[in-house]
């Protein structure tokens, strides 16, 4: 057992459990090497941005608010996550997903950076905190999801297919995905035409097969669709042309 100096959210203000003390004063809690672990994965430092991250999913981002650069800084030197909810509506919302910080890739004079992060895993705030104790950002009580990844393959063809038929129609040069043993539904959901609001409700799915069937729902309805906008706009081409129409035998 040992000191150790950690953020605390306010709800740990009162003893938990037997054995976790703290000095009010300081923020010091007096725990186990376990009990450290435990209480450290609970609190994750918030950076909610009006977009949705996926797991695994490589974001790139520009940080010059103050309370953001203080918190990559934190990053770097202690080797913290921090989690990104999205912002909808005006409202943080629930669901978010754990970004680990990959690299400051440039760092200006002011103080602001370019980083590149990853994301990590899906989480749920528990309860949420605008402004935590001696930090500029805020931060949450999380619980995070244990999202289980093994889909269905021919669930997965059936999805390829559809993508590569909506890309076909919408005329976008981008090659669809081989479907591998790593291949999850994660991996297309920022290209298969959702809002932000169904990627939000993607993200909170807690089964890959969920995920396929929503995904593969909405590709089945968004294709016709676009079909009739593309075949809308060609004909709206031809409006003022001279038309050489074979008139029907009367």
């Amino acid at each position: 057992m040992k000191w150790v100096h950690f953020l605390i959210s306010p709800k740990f203000r009162q003893i938990p459990r037997n054995g976790l003390f703290f000095e009010y004063d300081k923020f010091t809690i007096f725990i186990t090497e376990s009990e450290n672990k435990q209480v450290m994965t609970d609190f994750l430092p918030l950076f909610p941005l009006k977009m949705v991250v996926f797991p695994d999913e490589n974001l790139n981002l520009h940080v010059f608010e103050p309370r953001y650069k203080q918190l990559i800084r934190e990053c770097e030197d202690n080797g913290i996550t921090f989690g990104i909810p999205a912002y909808i509506d005006n409202k943080i919302m629930d669901f978010g997903t754990e970004i680990q910080l990959v690299r400051i890739e440039k760092r200006y004079p002011d103080g602001e950076m370019d980083i590149k992060t990853r994301g990590i895993g899906v989480f749920k705030i528990e309860e949420f905190y605008r402004i935590t104790p001696n930090k500029l950002y805020s931060g949450a009580d999380i619980k995070r999801i244990d999202n289980r990844l093994m889909g269905e393959d021919p669930l997965y063809e059936l999805i390829l297919e559809k993508l590569g038929e909506l890309f076909r129609n919408l005329n976008i040069k981008k090659e669809v995905p081989m479907l591998t043993d790593e291949f999850k539904t994660y991996d297309i959901a920022h290209h298969v035409g959702f809002t932000l609001e169904q990627e939000y409700e993607f993200l909170t799915l807690e089964t890959e097969r969920l995920r396929q069937e929503f995904m593969l729902t909405h590709l089945e309805r968004l294709i016709p669709v676009v079909r009739e906008m593309e075949r809308l706009r060609k004909r709206a081409q031809l409006n003022g042309h001279f038309k050489n129409v074979i008139p029907p035998q009367v």
